[in-house]
């Protein structure tokens, strides 16, 4: 991988790097979705070619899937593979203690379902990712909805005390849809100071199909520095 001039991706590179020590030969390794788990799986395409590890990996995403196909890793499925070895994923936002804000690549559900199938979910990201509480600086937390229930939905997240958006489509008109054919709706809480309950009370709007509150998921997390990586661990829950 060549490392890049520009401070944060050097920072998301570094991370990426330092997560992917952890595949080792025969893994089956879940593959992350946005910019930060792309250089992810670059590092793992590069240490099968380089290295002639054998592992085969589950993408979280169509853009996953593509990335994996173009970096020569082989793909499989959570039909012929339900238990992960590894999964290496990014975060919008996240806490010392782990708790995370993802989907804003439109692939919270999928990651969810991948991190969950997971012996170790690792979480990598740049430093400027981290925040003492989730919510900080007005960061949205993405909700995928069925999209017959796009309008109650946001109703009851109005109600709830959050500024709901709809995630629109760029190049299109109408809302952006999801690998399983759902919609996203954004929604700003300001600081949520207990994101287990108010992931399962999210989760309790009929027509939600999943929240990107990850809670309880995560046991390890590399964020990039200026100086170098940082480690968190946690226990799963």
């Amino acid at each position: 991988m060549k490392l890049s001039p520009d401070p944060i991706t050097l920072q998301k590179q570094k991370a990426a790097l330092k997560a992917v020590e952890h595949v080792e030969d025969g893994f089956i390794v879940g593959l992350g979705s946005g910019s930060t788990a792309a250089f992810a799986v670059e590092a793992i395409g590069e240490r099968i070619r380089i290295e002639g590890i054998h592992v085969m990996g589950i993408p979280s995403s169509y853009q996953a899937f593509e990335l994996a196909v173009q970096h020569g890793i082989p793909v499989t499925t959570l039909e012929e593979h339900p238990v992960i070895d590894v999964t290496i994923d990014g975060a919008d936002q996240l806490t010392p203690e782990l708790t995370l804000i993802k989907g804003g690549g439109a692939a919270l559900a999928r990651e969810k379902i991948v991190a969950s199938a997971s012996k170790v979910n690792i979480i990598i990201a740049d430093a400027a990712k981290k925040a003492p509480y989730l919510g900080c600086n007005n960061q949205f937390v993405p909700v995928e909805v069925i999209p017959f229930a796009l309008s109650p939905v946001k109703r009851r997240l109005a109600e709830m005390g959050g500024k709901v958006t709809a995630r629109e489509a760029k190049g299109k008109l109408g809302p952006i849809i999801t690998d399983n054919s759902n919609a996203i709706i954004d929604v700003v809480f300001g600081e949520i100071k207990n994101p287990a309950e108010l992931a399962v009370k999210i989760k309790m709007i009929p027509g939600v199909a999943e929240t990107g509150l990850f809670v309880g998921l995560t046991d390890i997390a590399y964020l990039g520095t200026a100086e170098g990586v940082e480690k968190f661990t946690a226990k799963r829950a």
